[in-house]
């Protein structure tokens, strides 16, 4: 394991299920996975429904100084929702989720957290009406980051048109004002992190009826461009970007990355920030080619990058 991390072009980090097989039912064993490695405990997209059992995964991990990563959602309300409530959703006659549903799972899981006193982060929130129970709960001193992906940073529910299926995620795509305000909040520092939202699918599953197709698009090779969008834009600058796709997750992973500083591991990437581009999905290194950006205009390409101070890629 030590040759082949050593070896590698990339830098992974182990994370660990919160409950066995992800099913919201037996916490893990919590202190073996993190002595094996394991940097924090997440269900993913799954909601550990049982507030019994979450708030146990909590207290446990608490006592062990773990992070538990959660998706804020109200099970089931959101269950078989293929977009957000609204107009949009209505002229569509798609089946919708209420904001509502982010807000009500945040919430929950914040009394968790100022119950039990656990580390928690609360992965790819979308919302508007989420984001004051976050700021309630950094106010009042509770060991909370959330995070935002760059789909929900610089697309909307109108993107998704006439039922194209590249632009359905997981927790789907909301209003514009929804967009602004999580624009907002990055940059003010409320959302600690922009993730990737990195979800490959085959062609196969997002080739099928709106409601019926996976949910998820590819997004590792996306992220820089897509989130140039956002300096472009005037949203914000590049060390506010750094903060939240660097510095900021490394710091809540317990990292020694993510920033330029004497002694830290040299993991480097050197890139044009004007360089435009149009996307082309097929020549994406992932083998599922299911972006929402296919055929756009970007800025911003990657010309070479280091792991641990050896280089492992440079654009011929």
């Amino acid at each position: 394991a030590r040759r082949a991390r050593e070896a590698s072009q990339v830098r992974m980090i182990p994370m660990a299920a919160l409950t066995k097989g992800r099913e919201g039912r037996e916490m893990v064993e919590v202190g073996f996975l993190k002595d094996a490695g394991a940097a924090a405990f997440t269900d993913c997209d799954r909601v550990v429904t049982d507030t019994k059992v979450f708030a146990r995964c909590l207290t446990y991990a608490r006592s062990l100084n773990a992070l538990v990563i959660a998706h804020p959602q109200d099970p089931v309300m959101s269950k078989g929702a293929a977009v957000t409530s609204g107009k949009f959703a209505s002229l569509r006659g798609l089946p919708a989720v209420s904001p509502m549903a982010e807000r009500m799972g945040l919430e929950r899981d914040l009394a968790l957290v100022e119950m039990t006193g656990a580390a928690y982060h609360a992965d790819n929130l979308s919302t508007a009406t989420a984001l004051p129970a976050l700021e309630r709960a950094k106010a009042a001193g509770l060991d909370v980051t959330a995070g935002a992906s760059i789909h929900h940073l610089t697309l909307n529910e109108l993107d998704v048109g006439n039922y194209r299926t590249f632009f359905k995620v997981k927790p789907p795509l909301r209003s514009e004002d929804d967009r602004k305000a999580l624009v907002a909040a990055v940059a003010s520092g409320l959302i600690d992190i922009i993730s990737s939202m990195h979800t490959p699918q085959d062609e196969e599953s997002k080739r099928l009826p709106y409601e019926e197709a996976a949910s998820g698009a590819v997004a590792l090779e996306t992220l820089l461009p897509a989130a140039m969008r956002l300096y472009h834009a005037g949203d914000m600058d590049l060390p506010t970007l750094w903060r939240a796709l660097s510095l900021n997750p490394a710091k809540r992973l317990g990292l020694e990355g993510g920033r330029l500083a004497e002694g830290a591991p040299a993991d480097l990437v050197l890139f044009d920030p004007d360089a435009p581009f149009v996307m082309d999905r097929f020549k994406l290194q992932s083998k599922s080619k299911n972006t929402p950006f296919d055929e756009q205009r970007m800025q911003g390409k990657v010309l070479a990058t280091w792991v641990g101070g050896k280089e492992v890629f440079r654009k011929g």
